[in-house]
């Protein structure tokens, strides 16, 4: 629980330091991110459970990651991440679960994800910004990957990349379990003002 309220007031100090530097209201951020300004307020304020789709539109919106939001002070020049140290910030009704590793650093960053599948579930995601290109590599199982409305199965030894501003889904299929590593690598950011 003290984990989850901490993970929670760095959320928000990141929320509200990201619409500070992009010089957005809570009314401005809340329009473009399609967030309400009452769920905004409460974040900043460390309080509520914001979802994972939450966080993708308000990270789109500010220019950043999602784990920019997330991450706390650097801990130093070698970071080494375990699956079971990072929750899940999906998991669906039938065991399947997405891990945001870490991101890089610098300009254009990359998120590192750890997916797992179950067969019949899937994750739909809205479109991205512009520039976002997602790469998806099976290290076990099967999965399709539907990318603006046309499946595409990538099995395991294969990986896809595709732009990720289009409309996307994963979904697990065959017999197993899929597991997968996904990157998300997102176009540089505005330069930062002084």
């Amino acid at each position: 629980m003290a984990e989850t309220a901490a993970a929670l007031r760095t959320l928000a100090h990141n929320v509200r330091a990201a619409r500070t530097r992009a010089g957005l209201s809570l009314d401005e951020l809340g329009r473009r991110a399609q967030v309400s300004k009452g769920a905004l307020v409460g974040l900043e304020k460390a309080q509520g459970n914001p979802n994972f789709a939450t966080l993708v539109r308000l990270a789109d919106t500010l220019g950043i990651s999602v784990s920019a939001l997330m991450e706390g002070p650097a801990e130093g020049s070698v970071r080494v991440v375990t699956a079971d140290a990072v929750a899940p910030l999906w998991t669906g009704a039938q065991g399947s679960e997405a891990r945001l590793m870490l991101t890089t650093s610098g300009p254009a960053p990359v998120e590192v994800w750890r997916w797992q599948l179950e067969p019949g579930e899937e994750y739909p995601s809205h479109p991205h910004q512009a520039g976002v290109v997602e790469t998806v590599s099976v290290t076990t199982g099967r999965m399709t990957l539907v990318v603006d409305g046309t499946e595409h199965s990538i099995e395991a030894g294969q990986t896809a990349t595709f732009g990720g501003d289009a409309p996307h889904t994963y979904r697990g299929s065959g017999a197993e379990t899929c597991h997968l590593i996904m990157t998300v690598h997102l176009p540089p950011g505005p330069a930062p003002t002084n």
